[in-house]
C-alpha cells in the first residue's frame, strides 16, 4: 500500500487531484450563480424599506445624534455626569448601525460586497470595535486606547451614502487623482532642486541659517512654507540677517513657481473636475424628474383608461343607450381635483393644425358679427331719422282735411 501502481503515477494524480478541485469549484460557482432566493417577496420589501425615505431620515438622525454626543463627550464634567446615559446611546447606536449592515446585506450578500460604500461602512464598523477589544484585552488605562476612541470619529463619514451632494464631490476628486498627481509629482520635483539649491546656498555650517537650511528635510518644510506663503517673511528676514546675495531672487522666484503657478494649477483641476461632477449631477436630477412626470403620467392614462373601460362595459350592458349618454357619465366620475394629461395631446400636428383653424374661424366669425352689429346700428339710426318726418306729415295731412 506504500507504494502507487505504475499506472498511477504522481503526475496522473496531481491531475486527478486537480480536475476534482476544479469539478468541485466549477460545481459550487454555478449553484452560486444559479442560486434563486425563496424570500423574493420579502426580499423586495425590505429593499423598498432601505431605499424609503424613513430609513435615510433614521440614519441621518442617528449618525447626528452620535456626532452630538461625542462632541459632549469632550467636556470632562458632561461626560462624567453624564456617563451612564453616553453608555447607553452607544451600545443603541451601534445596535442601529449592525442592524443596518445585516439588512442591507441580506438583501443582496454578493453586491453588497461591491459597492464602495458598503466597504466603507464595514471598515467603520470595525473601528467601532476596535476600543471595546482594546478595553477587554488590555483594560482601561491601556496606553493606545484613547487612540481607539480617536479614530471614532469617523463614524461621521456615515453620511456620506445617505448625501448625494457629497458623493457627487467624492466622485469629483476620484476623477482628479491622476491629474492631482502628476501635478503633486511636479511640484516635488521642483521642491527637490530648490531644496538642494537652498542648502547648498544658505545651509552651510559656517554663518548659515542650520535651523531652516541645514539638511534635506527642513530644506523640504521651508520650501513648504514658502508654497503656502505662510511665514514667508520671516524666513526671508532670517536670510537677510545673514546677508544672503541670492536669498530674495531664491524666495521670489520659488513663490512665483511653487505658489502662483502649481497651486494655482492644483485649484483649477479641482474646480474643472467638481463643475463637471455638478453639471453631470444636475443632468441627472433632471432625468430623474422628467422620469418621475413620465411614471406620474403613465399612472393617470392607466386610472383614466380603466374608468373608460368600466364605462364601456357599463354601456354594454345596457346602461347606457348612446354614446353622448357614455361620455356624459364619464364626465360626471371625474371630480375638479383629478389631473389630465393634455400636454403630449397638445403638441401634436393635428391639434394644432385644428387648433389654428378654430382661431381663423373665431376670427372670421367675430368679424361677421361687428359688420352685423354696424348694419343694425345703421339701421337703427336710420329709424330715428324717420321718425319725426312721418309725424310731420301726418299733422300736415289732419291740416289739410280741416
Amino acid at each position: 500500500m506504500d507504494r502507487l501502481p505504475v499506472f498511477f503515477s504522481q503526475e496522473h494524480v496531481k491531475e486527478i487531484s486537480s480536475s476534482v478541485l476544479n469539478l468541485s469549484s466549477t460545481g459550487i460557482w454555478s449553484k452560486i450563480v444559479n442560486f434563486r432566493r425563496k424570500d423574493t417577496e420579502f426580499c423586495e420589501y425590505v429593499k423598498r424599506f432601505i431605499e424609503g425615505h424613513f430609513f435615510s431620515l433614521l440614519m441621518i438622525s442617528t449618525i447626528s445624534s452620535n456626532a452630538l454626543c461625542m462632541v459632549l463627550e469632550t467636556y470632562y464634567e458632561i461626560k462624567s455626569n453624564m456617563f451612564l446615559m453616553f453608555e447607553v446611546v452607544e451600545v443603541i447606536f451601534t445596535s442601529i448601525y449592525w442592524f443596518e449592515f445585516y439588512i442591507k446585506l441580506y438583501v443582496d450578500p454578493i453586491g453588497y460586497w461591491k459597492n464602495g460604500y458598503n466597504l466603507l461602512n464595514v471598515v467603520i464598523l470595525i473601528i467601532i470595535s476596535v476600543p471595546f477589544y482594546m478595553w477587554k484585552l488590555y483594560g482601561r488605562h491601556y496606553q493606545y486606547l484613547n487612540i481607539g476612541e480617536g479614530i471614532q470619529s469617523l463614524r461621521i463619514l456615515k453620511l456620506i451614502p445617505y448625501s448625494r451632494g457629497i458623493r457627487t464631490l467624492i466622485t469629483a476628486l476620484g476623477q482628479t487623482i491622476y491629474t492631482v498627481a502628476s501635478v503633486m509629482t511636479l511640484l516635488f520635483l521642483l521642491m527637490f532642486i530648490f531644496a538642494i539649491l537652498g542648502f547648498c546656498l544658505f545651509g552651510s555650517s559656517d554663518g548659515g541659517d542650520v535651523n531652516n537650511w541645514g539638511n534635506l528635510a527642513s530644506a523640504f518644510f521651508t520650501l513648504f512654507s514658502l508654497t503656502t506663503v505662510d511665514g514667508w517673511t520671516d524666513l526671508q528676514q532670517d536670510l537677510d540677517e545673514r546677508e544672503f546675495a541670492l536669498s530674495r531672487a531664491f524666495t521670489i522666484f520659488f513663490i512665483l513657481l511653487g505658489s502662483f503657478v502649481f497651486l494655482s494649477m492644483f485649484v483649477g483641476v479641482m474646480i474643472i473636475h467638481t463643475e463637471d461632477s455638478i453639471k453631470k449631477f444636475e443632468k441627472e436630477l433632471a432625468t430623474e424628474r422628467h422620469m418621475a412626470v413620465l411614471q406620474e403620467k403613465q399612472n393617470i392614462l392607466r386610472k383614466q383608461q380603466a374608468e373608460v373601460n368600466r364605462l364601456m362595459q357599463k354601456g354594454r350592458k345596457s346602461e347606457f343607450q348612446t354614446f353622448s349618454e357614455l361620455v356624459e357619465g364619464f364626465k360626471k366620475t371625474l371630480r375638479h381635483t383629478d389631473p389630465m394629461v393634455l400636454e403630449d395631446f397638445c403638441t401634436t400636428l393635428p391639434f394644432i393644425d385644428i387648433y389654428l383653424s378654430t382661431l381663423d374661424n373665431q376670427d372670421n366669425t367675430i368679424v361677421k358679427l361687428q359688420e352685423l352689429y354696424y348694419e343694425m346700428v345703421n339701421v337703427l339710426n336710420q329709424m330715428i331719422e324717420d321718425k319725426p318726418v312721418k309725424k310731420h306729415s301726418v299733422s300736415s295731412e289732419r291740416s289739410s282735411e280741416h
